[in-house]
């Protein structure tokens, strides 16, 4: 498991968050989507680093 990933995934996730829900109340579609995108980004990390975490889990 790698924590710095981890950690700048969960940041983003963050980001991604708060820019999404400001961009809900503005109504700025792309600011929104751009939040979203960020948010899957995070997501997709923390999802590689569970592949990662099992495999290891399996070799030891």
């Amino acid at each position: 498991m790698s924590t710095e990933d981890r950690a700048k995934a969960t940041a983003e996730n963050i980001e991604g968050k708060v820019q999404a829900a400001a961009a809900e109340i503005t109504g700025d579609r792309k600011a929104k989507a751009e939040g979203e995108a960020k948010q899957a980004e995070a997501q997709a990390i923390h999802a590689k680093e569970d592949v990662k975490d099992s495999l290891k889990k399996a070799i030891d």
